[in-house]
């Protein structure tokens, strides 16, 4: 048996930048690997597309994907979702916002790299959902298909046509899955 140890959010935000990103998953580090150019144009169209509305609307703020939530203590678990959206009634002063944000997004994107395994972006999936996340959309770019997750377990599986609906977490968002995250 092999002892591990576990390491806290503290400790994940002080160790020095390396150029990589982590994540902490019930105190292990786990290494990411840096995106492609495809993955990176999708995750800037939606950050922006998101990001205007959310703004627009001043419905609170939106995360790139290098930004870290902290979804559990103890051992803790901190996750960067590829996009995120926290309302602003959830907010704190930015001059206070200090660390990792302190629970789960409202929203959480996840885009789907090559390298994981449905196994690994379900295992987030159900992070956020058990932080209190209200909306999670997980992009496929091998199918062009979306799955829209919701805490009661509903889940929707849309295509390219779709239309996606920010549902009660951004009212009134609404675009086709393939204008979201078309590249070109």
């Amino acid at each position: 048996m092999v002892d591990v140890k576990l390491m806290t959010a503290e400790q994940l935000l002080a160790m020095p930048d390396d150029g990589r990103r982590y994540e902490l998953v019930r105190g292990e580090l786990i290494e990411m690997s840096p995106t492609h150019e495809s993955h990176g144009r999708r995750e800037g169209r939606l950050l922006v597309r998101v990001g205007n509305f959310v703004y627009e609307h001043r419905l609170g703020e939106v995360y790139p994907g290098d930004a870290g939530f902290q979804l559990e203590r103890d051992p803790d678990t901190v996750r960067a979702p590829d996009v995120a959206f926290v309302s602003r009634d959830r907010l704190r002063p930015i001059d206070e916002a200090t660390g990792y944000f302190p629970g789960a997004p409202d929203l959480a994107v996840e885009i789907v790299s090559p390298s994981e395994t449905a196994g690994d972006v379900l295992a987030k999936v159900a992070d956020y959902l058990k932080a209190g996340t209200r909306l999670v959309w997980v992009y496929y770019p091998r199918t062009g298909k979306l799955s829209v997750f919701r805490p009661d377990g509903s889940l929707a599986e849309l295509g390219s046509g779709d239309t996606l609906s920010g549902e009660d977490v951004l009212p009134g968002f609404a675009v086709t899955v393939g204008e979201l995250f078309a590249t070109s």
